[in-house]
């Protein structure tokens, strides 16, 4: 195996912290959607605090192409932080 082809298995994982709203949720899914990615996992839940936490896992992606996704999610108004890391 390749240096990259192991990074394409690599799972990654993508958090985000937006406020209440639960049309963010299909936003940030919409970014996936539109690039024809499906994600291995999609976790979300209302906090106390009442934000919306989503947490999607993905493989088969490169870290700089999620570094890009993960830029884009962020220029939406209501999401509050974004990042990602490896699993």
């Amino acid at each position: 195996m390749t240096a990259e082809e192991t990074l394409l298995v690599t799972p990654l994982c993508l958090r985000v912290s937006t406020d209440g709203d639960p049309s963010v949720l299909t936003r940030v899914l919409g970014i996936f959607q539109h690039l024809n990615i499906t994600p291995r996992r999609v976790f979300a839940e209302f906090a106390i605090d009442r934000r919306l936490h989503v947490r999607i896992d993905i493989v088969g992606l490169t870290e700089e192409r999620l570094t890009l996704i993960t830029a884009k999610v962020e220029q939406n108004p209501s999401v509050l932080n974004a990042y990602w890391h490896r699993l």
